[in-house]
């Protein structure tokens, strides 16, 4: 069984890196020529647009190693079918459930690797290229209004429930244009905050060039105070001021769920984090499934078609396992579904597929 095992595993993993290389190659060139357009404009040079090409490459491997695990697999599976050596395998004693038991666990070694590459390489480059495309630019310009964070307080005078706006990033990381509002338990505004700079700690808040406007609760005159710097107390850490500013590719699945549970404690919309959460969660074990939906091509016949069609059968598999996957997300947040069986829904759909597809072959081929 160990030659069985060497020989499968050596054929599917070169055959999936294979793929890989060719896939991240395809979206390198793709990322590059999207950008030399922008060369010139806002500090960027060919250096930045190769830079940030290259610190794509995390992501795209996370996003595309399922797609290139079924690919890779149907390859070498069927070019085995093709030349008769797993009908042979067969004849040794390789019976379907040991089968399929050999290509779940080389699926759940390509599942653990999709994780890693997932939840700690593409969320330090996705962060590290946006630093990258802020410095070049001077700094990170959030759309619209900007970024919303809230908070609330326990103050010895009651209750405060505190919003943050921050218009964008500095190209040192700081905080610029932010602007606080302070309002007591009855929604009235007591005082508003505004700096040009700030920076987040562990204990609070740094605002540079500070002006501070506090609204009398007698109806009297409103005072306003300026100063060089000020420690404004907060329990929004930087990382959650990194979560709000930042897109949440940068995030990793720890991250999520703490910046989702802060949303929620804050009474805030939390259904997109959490949908982002449980997919980060649960996508490497697309991995395994891709594995399970590749073995029937094996059991198919030589006349079933060539190694070419084969190939291109699972391509349009994995093109609608993405297309799924990416439709069931922005439905589960239309119709404000259950997270975590949005994000389960297409994995259990095609493994199902797999598991009946199998089972049809083996019984009736």
């Amino acid at each position: 069984m160990k030659t069985v095992r060497r020989l499968l595993y050596r054929d599917i993993v070169s055959s999936v890196t294979f793929v890989g290389i060719a896939f991240l190659s395809l979206f390198f060139f793709i990322d590059l020529v999207d950008q030399l357009d922008s060369i010139g404009q806002r500090g960027r040079t060919l250096g930045v647009a190769v830079t940030t090409a290259l610190l794509a490459l995390p992501g795209h491997l996370y996003e595309l190693l399922p797609i290139a695990v079924l690919i890779g697999a149907i390859y070498a599976l069927s070019r085995l079918a093709q030349n008769s050596e797993f009908t042979i395998l067969r004849t040794g004693g390789l019976g379907p459930r040991r089968a399929l038991l050999l290509l779940a666990a080389l699926g759940a070694a390509f599942a653990a690797l999709t994780f890693v590459v997932g939840d700690v390489v593409a969320p330090a480059s996705e962060r590290q290229m946006v630093l990258v495309k802020a410095k070049a630019a001077g700094g990170l310009r959030l759309s619209g209004p900007g970024a919303w964070l809230k908070e609330r307080q326990d103050t010895p005078q009651g209750p405060r429930s505190v919003s943050v706006n921050v218009g964008g990033l500095s190209a040192d990381g700081t905080m610029r244009d932010v602007r606080i509002f302070v309002f007591d338990a009855e929604g009235r505004l007591l005082q508003r905050l505004s700096a040009p700079r700030a920076e987040a700690g562990p204990s609070g808040w740094r605002l540079e060039d500070a002006e501070s406007l506090r609204w009398p609760a007698d109806d009297g005159a409103v005072a306003v105070e300026r100063q060089a710097t000020l420690d404004w107390p907060s329990g929004l850490d930087q990382a959650v001021v990194a979560a709000a500013l930042l897109p949440a590719e940068t995030m990793t699945t720890l991250e999520l769920w703490r910046y989702s549970r802060h949303l929620e404690s804050q009474d805030q919309a939390a259904q997109r984090y959490e949908l982002q959460f449980w997919k980060r969660a649960l996508y490497p074990m697309a991995c395994v499934v891709m594995m399970a939906l590749a073995l029937p091509f094996a059991y198919l016949s030589a006349r079933a078609g060539g190694v070419s069609l084969k190939v291109f059968g699972g391509i349009m598999l994995g093109i609608s396992f993405v297309l799924l996957n990416n439709i069931a997300g922005h439905i589960g947040v239309l119709a404000d579904m259950t997270p975590w069986m949005v994000s389960a829904a297409p994995g259990l759909f095609y493994l199902l597929l797999s598991l009946a597809a199998f089972a049809w072959l083996v019984r009736y081929r």
